[in-house]
């Protein structure tokens, strides 16, 4: 009887764990929603993982900066994540570039006028950094879904690749911020 009721208990264990994971969101649905309002919100998955914004007091830490009439529209959307853990780890995005300045899509590459950076800082040189030159393979896209300067409002998606010799690669995948500039 006591073998029938441990094997009963063991399956009703497992069947609730297997009900919560069911029940978790994924990552996607982790995610900031895709809006166009100016709601200063930015997301995206880095690796699969999600990837928002925040800093020491767990406030969103992103900035957007646009400059219509610097080499023909200058974007610079930058993001930096603390994490909690026994050694505080920054973890930062930067996306942008210059001829900027309508909607549409625009290449992201890791050398001309676009590109996006990653910086790791709990990863170990020289995969810390994913920066554009040379050694550095990127490509990707971003593509402006708002830019309305009379409402002061910028909204977009991105995804991008991120390789260099010896490291792992960054694959940003659903990536998207909406900024009240």
């Amino acid at each position: 009887m006591k073998s029938k009721f441990f094997l009963y208990a063991a399956l009703l264990l497992l069947t609730q764990c297997s009900k919560c994971k069911q029940d978790d969101p994924t990552p996607e649905e982790q995610l900031p929603p895709a809006t166009q309002t100016g709601a200063n919100t930015f997301g995206c998955l880095v690796n699969g993982q999600v990837y928002t914004p925040s800093g020491y007091n767990g406030t969103s830490d992103y900035a957007v900066l646009y400059d219509p009439a610097y080499n023909g529209g200058s974007l610079d959307v930058r993001t930096y994540r603390y994490t909690k853990s026994a050694e505080s780890t920054k973890l930062s995005i930067i996306i942008g570039g210059d001829s900027i300045n309508h909607v549409g899509t625009y290449s992201l590459t890791a050398t001309g006028s676009r590109g996006a950076l990653l910086f790791d800082r709990s990863k170990p040189s020289p995969c810390d950094r994913f920066a554009g030159g040379v050694g550095v393979y990127t490509k990707g896209i971003l593509t402006l879904t708002r830019l309305d300067l009379n409402a002061g409002i910028i909204s977009g998606t991105f995804e991008f690749t991120l390789a260099k010799p010896g490291c792992d690669t960054i694959r940003v995948t659903q990536g998207r911020f909406d900024k009240k500039l």
